[in-house]
C-alpha cells in the first residue's frame, strides 16, 4: 500500500516543464522573499495536493523554517513585547532561522540536532520543508538537509503555509523548538 501511495505522490510532485527561476549552485544569500525555482536537486518538490497526502498519512515530518522576528533592542522601558503567533501546518516542527544562506555554527548545530531529534537520527525518514510562498528559507533548509546532513527523502513544499491556508487546510499555532533562534 505504501508503494502505491508513493507512486501517486510522486506523480503529483512532478514540477512543471517551464522553469522561470534557475536553481542556484549554492544557497540563496539575500532577498529571501522572491520567486523560487521549480526544482531542488536531491529533493522532491511537492505541490499542495502532494503535501496534503504526506501530512494526512502522517508519513513525513513537517519542518517549518519561518524566521523568528527578533525582539527590538531599543524598546522603551515598560513596553510590552508580544510576538505574532505562528499559524502553521498542524504537527509541524518549527525550527526558526535555519533557512538563511549562511548559518552561524550555533544555528547549524541547532539545525542538525533538531533534525536528528525529529527523525530519530534516521537519514531515510521523509521530511517536508516549508515556510511561506516564494520563500527561499525553505529551499535553503531543504538543500542543507540533503547536501550537509545527508537526508535521502527530502520534500520541499514551496507554497508553504500560504498555499496550505489558501486550500482551506487546517492550521494551528505552533511554538519554536527551544534552542538557537528560538529564545528559550
Amino acid at each position: 500500500m505504501r508503494v502505491a501511495a508513493f507512486a501517486s505522490l510522486l506523480m503529483l510532485a512532478v514540477p512543471s516543464i517551464a522553469e522561470t527561476v534557475p536553481e542556484p549552485d549554492s544557497y540563496r544569500m539575500e532577498q529571501y522573499r522572491a520567486p523560487v525555482p521549480n526544482t531542488l536537486t536531491g529533493a522532491t518538490v511537492v505541490d499542495i495536493d502532494a503535501a496534503h497526502v504526506l501530512w494526512s498519512t502522517g508519513h513525513a515530518v513537517f519542518i517549518d523554517v519561518l524566521p523568528r522576528a527578533p525582539k527590538p533592542a531599543e524598546l522603551p522601558k515598560g513596553t510590552v513585547w508580544r510576538e505574532q503567533p505562528r499559524l502553521s501546518i498542524p504537527g509541524a516542527i518549527w525550527l526558526p532561522n535555519v533557512g538563511y544562506g549562511q548559518l552561524a555554527q550555533a544555528s547549524a548545530g541547532y539545525f542538525e540536532t533538531e533534525m536528528a531529534q525529529a527523525t530519530n537520527s534516521d537519514l531515510n525518514a521523509p521530511v517536508v520543508f516549508f515556510c511561506l510562498s516564494e520563500c527561499w528559507m525553505s529551499w535553503n533548509a531543504a538543500k542543507r538537509a540533503v547536501t550537509e546532513l545527508g537526508y535521502k527523502q527530502v520534500y520541499w513544499f514551496p507554497d508553504g503555509t500560504d498555499g496550505w491556508d489558501n486550500a482551506n487546510y487546517p492550521t494551528e499555532v505552533i511554538s519554536p523548538v527551544p534552542g538557537f533562534g528560538a529564545r528559550d
